[in-house]
């Protein structure tokens, strides 16, 4: 069953999290002085538009029209009910799942990577420079800077550019430069902080470039807020009166966010971050304030964290290998208001595997993590014979991740 929206429902602003949070977030601070920041201080990375929104007490904060115009190509995303997957799992619950694999780039990701090039693009910048970890966002900002006629360049984790070949050859089909990370150790297999610290020192040395950060930060959660805002009004018209729990996977809580935080304030609706046992951030980590790079270049950000120097095993789930995550969804789960579980590589593939045969849909490695939740959820109704609404988020497939799935399929994949 799937469940459409017409165009002229694409929510035409953002819903604002920070300004609903029951505590205020602690500042971000400078790396050197360790002083909290100001917008001056955001300013030779970031448009002054991005650090407004990084900041805003605002609720909701309007979408450009220019940036609806673009995500119009995809946007709404349907939203579906995995009936034939209830019926094999033979539970009482109800799933639904937020199809974000239909963008331009194959996931969630161009949400937040076509507001980024829009304003700055405003403000005159001719290009962007970013990290990428399994390609995700470095195809979506790549598709992104083609639209405003941007020049992109990409460093991308060396484990995902040596296994993931793809990737690379579609950032550079939309017009980027895509190269390994860390630049100068080629033995490394490479880290999502190590990327940051490569890409920030890009944009820092040029007067024509920006770095765009494609998760963890307010402003990114922000604009992948059309997620959840849309699964609102998506559950109504499947006769919902809205979900029990909503889960989604967590690397920097970019697609958590977008689909969790439009139900922040539904009281009695579970909100649950999924994330690996072999990155365990949330579940393992430690809450305090850390660099969001290996070099320590950039602010130091309240955050759970398993240190910047952190080195993530190389597992398939690249997106998902960073040491620290989203300033909200941290301060979320330390109050209590969000869940956070971690799963095994193989785990997350079996349930992908069945999600595969029962749905048709091949997820993204990541993706995974939030389907071998959800069945997780729907077994325990099953247990209880409670009825519950699940809603999941499908934030990418995986036609670029097939090696992943051959390894499974062949018996050669292990636990971290």
């Amino acid at each position: 069953m799937r469940f459409d929206l017409p165009q002229d429902r694409l929510p035409t602003a953002w819903y604002n999290a920070l300004a609903r949070l029951d505590e205020p977030l602690q500042p971000p601070l400078h790396p050197g002085t360790r002083e909290p920041l100001g917008p001056e201080d955001l300013a030779p990375l970031f448009p002054m538009a991005l650090i407004e929104q990084e900041m805003s007490p605002a609720p909701w904060i309007d979408v450009p029209g220019e940036v609806l115009d673009i995500l119009r190509l995809w946007r709404p995303t349907p939203l579906v009910r995995a009936v034939r997957l209830e019926q094999e799992l033979g539970t009482p619950a109800r799933i639904y799942f937020k199809d974000e694999s239909v963008s331009p780039a194959g996931s969630h990701k161009p949400n937040t990577a076509v507001a980024q090039a829009f304003y700055n693009k405003a403000e005159g910048v001719t290009r962007l420079t970013t990290e990428t970890g399994a390609g995700q966002w470095g195809t979506a900002l790549a598709f992104a800077t083609s639209q405003y006629g941007l020049d992109c360049k990409v460093y991308m984790v060396r484990t995902s550019y040596e296994s993931k070949p793809y990737r690379r050859v579609l950032m550079e089909t939309w017009g980027a430069e895509c190269v390994p990370s860390p630049v100068d150790d080629p033995a490394s297999p490479g880290s999502l902080g190590l990327a940051i610290s490569d890409a920030v020192a890009d944009a820092a040395g040029r007067s024509d470039s920006h770095y765009s950060l494609g998760s963890v930060l307010n402003h990114v959660l922000l604009h992948q807020t059309v997620i959840g805002l849309e699964a609102r009004e998506q559950l109504a018209l499947a006769g919902e009166d809205g979900p029990d729990v909503v889960l989604a996977s967590c690397g920097g809580g970019s697609n958590l966010g977008g689909i969790a935080l439009p139900f922040l304030e539904d009281e009695g609706v579970r909100l649950v971050a999924v994330e690996p046992t072999s990155c365990p951030t949330l579940t393992q980590g430690r809450f305090d304030y850390d660099f969001g790079d290996a070099a320590g270049l950039t602010p130091l950000l309240p955050m759970f964290t398993l240190g910047h120097d952190f080195m993530p095993p190389s597992i398939h789930a690249g997106g998902l290998r960073y040491h620290g995550d989203s300033p909200i969804v941290s301060a979320l789960v330390r109050s209590g208001r969000m869940e956070a579980v971690a799963a095994p590589q193989s785990k997350v593939f079996e349930a992908a595997a069945l999600f595969a045969r029962t749905e048709g849909k091949l997820a993204a490695p990541e993706t995974a993590h939030a389907i071998r939740a959800t069945i997780d959820e729907a077994l325990t109704a099953k247990e209880t014979g409670e009825e519950r609404v699940i809603l999941f988020n499908y934030s990418g497939h995986g036609f670029l991740d097939l090696a992943a799935y051959d390894d499974h399929n062949q018996g050669r994949l292990v636990d971290e």
